[in-house]
Order: structure tokens, then sequence, then C-alpha cells
């Protein structure tokens, strides 16, 4: 059975979608080229996606990231290119409050600079589960990869985000604190 949404509902998921257009683009232009494409994409797919309790094929924010994904894919094919993405975007200083530290700021420098060096596949299921806190149902649905795959590209890349920042000695401070990659299920 399919159902339809409104417009209201895309607005809700807006923000979100900016922030993984972000993610994914590395650029805030780039980026709301991506979220506008998704949205229109989406309006007129509309009647492709269906509401199903429990099921992550019904969830409008899961369906809405599949969408996102996958214009995000064709446009990257399309253009053909060659330099790698950049999760820090304009200036990694918007992504910090503006109140935070200095320290504060040079983690999260750190830390998008090892996404930036993850593959593409592992990336975009740790910006989905843990940045988006999509569940691996979603991310799989999502990314169009089984649930196993996103739990073993997820465990992947959080082995490989650890190296890197204990490469770059970005843990210093943290590494005696509790792990900044929490687990989402």
């Amino acid at each position: 059975m399919s159902s339809s949404f409104t417009p209201t509902d895309l607005e809700a998921h807006i923000p979100r979608l900016r922030r993984y257009a972000r993610a994914l683009t590395g650029n805030r232009d780039a980026a709301e080229d991506l979220t506008q494409d998704t949205l229109e994409r989406a309006w007129t797919k509309r009647a492709l996606w269906h509401a199903g309790a429990g099921d992550p094929a019904g969830s409008l924010r899961a369906w809405l990231f599949a969408v996102m994904h996958n214009v995000f894919v064709n446009t990257v094919r399309r253009t053909k290119t060659t330099e790698s993405l950049d999760v820090a975007g304009d200036s990694a200083a918007e992504m910090v409050a503006t109140n935070a530290s200095a320290e504060t700021g040079a983690v999260v420098r750190d830390i998008q600079q090892a996404l930036r060096r993850l593959p593409d596949d592992q990336r975009e299921v740790i910006l989905l589960v843990g940045l988006e806190q999509l569940s691996y149902a979603e991310a799989g649905f999502a990314l169009e990869v089984p649930i196993g795959t996103v739990m073993s590209r997820l465990s992947r890349g959080r082995e490989r985000l650890r190296q890197l920042l204990d490469e770059n000695g970005a843990q210093g401070s943290i590494a005696n604190g509790p792990s900044t990659l929490r687990r989402v299920k």
C-alpha cells in the first residue's frame, strides 16, 4: 500500500539532509544543490515511498537519505571527479560552536580530516549511523546494502578512524577519557 507525504513532512527533514549533504560534498553550495535536487527528486517520486510499520523502507527519513545517496552517486559518476571529497567544507570553524575552546576546534578538525581519508563506503555508514543516528536497517536501506554490510563497514570505518586519529595525535587528550565514537544500534 502506497501513501504520500506533504511538503511539511519534507521540511522537517531538511536540516538533517543539509548536514549529510555537507558531509558528502564538503562544500556549502554543493550541499545546498544536493539537498535541493534530493527534495525535488523525492517530491516527483513520492508515489514510490510507502509507509510501513517497523520497516526501514517505511521510514521517510531513511527513504530521503536513500534518495540523497543515489542523487549524489549519480552526480559523482556524471562529473567523474578525481578530487577527494572534503568533509571539512568551507571552514571547520563553522561546525564548532562559537564558544568552543581552541582544543575542541583542533579535535574537530582532526576528526574531519580523518573522515576525509576514509573510503567513501565507510564514511557514509559512519555519518548515517553516528551523525544522523539511523538504525543499521535504515542505513542499509539508504545505501542499498544488507545490515551485515553496514555493520562490517561501520566496524572497519571506526577502527580506521581510530588509527587515523592516533596517527595524527588527535586523541591525545581524549584518549584517556571515554571514546568519542559511541555505538548506535
